[in-house]
């Protein structure tokens, strides 16, 4: 998978994992609110949390 689609896909990930406006997120910090979220955050608040 290319590094944008892959990039995509996590952004798609975010979006269905109810992080709101993660156009302007990386790659790490998706994964980081993705795993964040998985682990019981609040979207949002896991959000704030992986762009510091």
């Amino acid at each position: 998978m290319g590094n944008r689609e892959q990039l995509h896909e996590l952004r798609q990930q975010a979006h269905n994992a109810g992080i709101e406006g993660n156009s302007k997120m990386t790659e790490d910090q998706l994964r980081d609110a993705l795993r964040r979220v998985g682990k019981g955050t609040e979207p949002q608040m896991a959000k704030r949390e992986a762009k510091r």
